[in-house]
C-alpha cells in the first residue's frame, strides 16, 4: 500500500510537469521581416571529426541566407587526424567559410570552450549560431533562428534529433527530443533548465555583456553555463520555439561507452541546477524507481500506473516528432522507455562519486 501511494504521488507530480512543459514548448513567437535579418556568424568547433565534418560542411554550404549577412567559422581544435585537410579542401574558393586554429588561450578556458571563444572574438555577426561537427543543419536553420531576433531577444534555442537507424540510435533520438521539449517548455515559461550547444544562438553583444566564456566559471556544459549567465542578466528574453526550420540532426553515439561519457558529462553539468531543476529530477527518479521495483511489490494498481506513465511519455514526445516532421517508431519508443529507466536510476551513482569527464580525447 505504501509503495502504491508513493508511486501515485510521484507519478502525479511527474505528469503535471509534463503538462506544464508541453504548454511551454507550444508557445508561439513573432518574427521579424527578412530585410531586418541581422548579420550572422555560424561557428563549429571540430576536433578529430574526419568521419563527420564533411556532411556538416555540406549542410552549412546549403544554408539559405543573404550571402552578405553570413559568415561561417570552422575551428580546427588541434585535430590529430585528417579533419584539417578535409576542411581546407572543402572551403577552398568558398568565401563565406573561414577556418582557424585556436592557438590563443583565452583566460583559463580549455578545449571546446576556448575554441568557441577564439572564433567569437574574430566574428563579425550580430548573432552567433553554434552547432557541432557531427551535425547537419536544415537549409533554413540560420533564417529560422535569425527571424526570431526582435529587439528584446537575447537567446534562441532549437531542437536537435539524431539519425534514427536502429533501436540503439532511435532511443537516443527520442531521448534528445524528450529532454529538449523539457528544455523548451521550461525556458519558454521563464525558468531555464537546460539547452543544447549544437543548436542555439545568441546576440554577440549579450555574450560580451556577461563577460564571454572567459568571464564564466569553467563547466563541461558550456552551453548551459552561458544560457544561465544571460538569464541572470534579467534584461533579455530567452526563447525556445518549436520550429522545424531550426532543426539540427546529429549522429547518435555509436556504442555504450560513448553514450556513457555523454550522459556523465550532461549529468555533471546538471549538478549546477537549482532547486526547481533538482525537483524535476527527483520526481522522475521516484517514478522510474517505482517501475523498476514493481516486480517486487507487484499490484494491479502499480501496473496501471506504469502503463499510464509510458502513455504519458508517448503523448509528450509524439506531437513534437510530428511538428518536426520526424518519424518515431513505436519499437524505438519502447527501447527508449527501458533505457530511460536505467540511466535515470544509474546516473547519480556515476556522477556523485567523481566529476571526471572524458570528452573529445581530453579529460576534465
Amino acid at each position: 500500500m505504501l509503495f502504491e501511494i508513493v508511486f501515485l504521488i510521484g507519478l502525479s507530480l511527474y505528469f503535471i510537469q509534463l503538462v506544464i512543459f508541453t504548454i511551454g514548448a507550444g508557445k508561439k513567437y513573432s518574427k521579424i521581416p527578412e530585410d531586418k535579418y541581422p548579420l550572422a556568424t555560424v561557428i563549429v568547433a571540430a576536433r578529430n571529426e574526419e568521419n563527420n565534418i564533411l556532411d556538416c560542411l555540406q549542410s552549412l554550404n546549403n544554408l539559405v541566407y543573404p550571402s552578405d549577412k553570413l559568415e561561417i567559422i570552422i575551428v580546427n581544435d588541434h585535430s590529430t587526424d585528417s579533419t584539417d585537410e578535409i576542411i581546407e579542401s572543402f572551403i577552398k574558393n568558398k568565401p563565406k567559410f573561414k577556418c582557424i586554429i585556436p592557438n590563443e588561450s583565452i583566460g583559463s578556458l580549455k578545449g571546446k570552450t576556448n575554441a568557441l571563444a577564439n572564433a567569437i572574438k574574430i566574428s563579425k555577426g550580430e548573432i552567433i549560431l553554434t552547432t557541432d561537427a557531427d551535425c547537419t543543419v536544415s537549409p533554413e536553420w540560420v533564417v529560422t533562428h535569425a527571424s526570431y531576433y526582435n529587439k528584446d531577444i537575447g537567446f534562441v534555442g532549437g531542437f536537435t534529433t539524431q539519425q534514427d537507424q536502429n533501436s540503439f540510435s532511435g532511443m537516443q533520438a527520442i531521448d534528445f527530443v524528450y529532454l529538449l521539449t523539457v528544455a523548451a517548455g521550461s525556458i519558454n515559461l521563464g525558468k531555464p533548465l537546460s539547452c543544447i550547444g549544437n543548436n542555439m544562438s545568441y546576440r554577440k553583444s549579450v555574450y560580451k555583456e556577461v563577460g564571454g566564456y572567459e568571464g564564466l566559471p569553467f563547466s563541461v556544459t558550456e552551453d548551459f553555463n552561458l544560457l544561465m549567465a544571460i538569464h541572470d542578466l534579467k534584461k533579455y528574453k530567452i526563447i525556445y520555439p518549436l520550429d522545424v526550420g531550426a532543426l539540427v540532426t546529429s549522429k547518435a553515439c555509436p556504442d555504450w561507452k560513448t553514450l556513457y561519457w555523454q550522459k556523465k558529462r550532461w549529468g555533471v553539468g546538471g549538478m549546477e541546477s537549482d532547486l526547481i531543476g533538482y525537483s524535476v529530477m527527483v520526481w522522475g527518479y521516484i517514478v522510474h524507481a517505482a517501475m523498476l521495483l514493481l516486480p517486487f511489490f507487484f499490484s494491479m494498481t502499480g501496473l496501471y500506473l506504469s502503463i499510464f506513465k509510458i502513455c504519458a511519455d508517448y503523448f509528450f514526445v509524439k506531437p513534437v516528432f510530428n511538428k518536426l516532421n520526424l518519424r518515431m517508431k513505436f519499437s524505438h519508443f519502447i527501447s527508449f522507455e527501458i533505457y530511460f529507466i536505467i540511466y535515470v536510476l544509474v546516473l547519480p551513482f556515476i556522477v556523485l562519486p567523481n566529476r571526471k569527464v572524458r570528452w573529445k580525447g581530453r579529460t576534465f
